[in-house]
């Protein structure tokens, strides 16, 4: 029997990945018990997309289970052991300012959950692929001390930089630089994870995302950034814009396009693997151009203000560099742009919202 775990399955990625592997897999189990709504409030909740799954896949069997909970977690890889084909570890807290507010949830749940997760794997299933959702907030806010420029709607890199081509790589040191407390706890369980590959030899691979998007996402104000700025323009929430004018860029990778990473990993395992991931320079928006195609897409006006104080440790310009994992994985590429994936995000939103 081949088993796939999927930890946050469902959230945006989760859900995905579950989609994913559910035709392929003899059992599917995810693992998710809604810290979304504790996050976020009851309309951030992800459990519409947990009954979603239990109602299209047979394969497919939801497991309340908190990664902090160590004897549970045990228990579940002890059920299974060996069967354990893959690990998608896509459940975290993933709000920076959320953080804050609670510290030593949000270690424990993308520190302590992750170490969990890792021994029991290595415990009960050591041949499994095991692939973690990290961040590109492991650099801290070092891509600000990039030489950028600022034009009409973004903040670009000096096209004179060596990245300014292909955008930043792995290579960007994680030092000597404000995480906030989310980026802290992330760069632990992305060391643990490059740890369990390097010293136990097993097939680990870390993604370090730019924003992960796709009409799965329960968009939130803290978390989500285009489906949550897709819901306020398509139903008349309120907007803030914190920072930096409103020109900050980001690079934006379809949740599709990120599963069919893990896919193209999980029939090549490598040890230890650390890729930036995003849309890199072919999918990239500035939160004003952002703005202007939500408006666009959805025929309707947003209601912004402007806070001239930037998020602790934003980035002003972030696009992943994503040669590293193309050299692995050649035969991978993106299918969805930033307008594309705004489309799906309304037009698969509004029935939710």
């Amino acid at each position: 029997m081949s088993v796939a775990i999927v930890t946050g399955s469902g959230g945006l990625i989760g859900a995905e990945s579950v989609r994913r592997l559910a035709p392929t897999f003899d059992r599917v189990i995810g693992v998710d018990n809604d810290m979304r709504a504790y996050f976020f409030g009851p309309e951030a909740s992800s459990s519409w997309a947990t009954a979603e799954l239990s109602e299209e896949f047979d394969t497919f069997e939801a497991r309340g289970v908190d990664i902090r909970d160590r004897e549970a977690i045990h228990k579940l890889f002890v059920e299974f052991g060996s069967d354990i084909g893959v690990v998608i570890h896509a459940a975290a807290q993933p709000s920076h300012d959320w953080a804050a507010r609670e510290p030593f949830t949000d270690f424990e749940i993308n520190a302590t959950g992750t170490l969990n997760l890792l021994e029991a794997t290595r415990s009960h299933s050591p041949d499994a692929s095991f692939i973690f959702t990290s961040t590109n907030k492991v650099y801290g806010d070092l891509p600000n001390e990039l030489p950028l420029v600022e034009t009409e709607t973004r903040w670009t890199l000096d096209p004179s930089h060596e990245w300014a081509i292909s955008g930043i790589p792995e290579t960007m040191s994680i030092d000597q630089s404000t995480h906030s407390l989310f980026g802290a706890s992330k760069v632990a369980a992305d060391v643990l994870v490059q740890e369990y590959g390097r010293y136990f030899g097993m097939n680990t691979a870390v993604f370090r995302g730019g924003c992960l998007t796709g009409p799965g996402h329960s968009g939130a104000e803290l978390h989500g950034f285009l489906a949550y700025l897709m819901k306020a323009t398509a139903t008349g929430l309120p907007y803030t814009i914190f920072g930096y004018g409103g020109k900050q860029v980001r690079d934006n990778i379809h949740s599709a396009d990120l599963v069919s990473a893990f896919e193209a990993v999980i029939a090549d395992p490598k040890p230890a693997a650390v890729y930036n991931i995003g849309g890199g320079m072919d999918a990239n928006v500035s939160m004003r151009e952002a703005i202007a195609l939500c408006e666009e897409v959805s025929g309707k006006t947003l209601d912004w203000t402007y806070d001239d104080t930037a998020r602790t440790g934003d980035h002003i310009w972030y696009v992943s560099d994503l040669s590293r994992f193309r050299a692995d994985y050649p035969d991978w590429q993106l299918t969805m742009g930033i307008r594309r994936t705004l489309e799906a995000i309304h037009d698969e939103g509004i029935r939710r919202w």
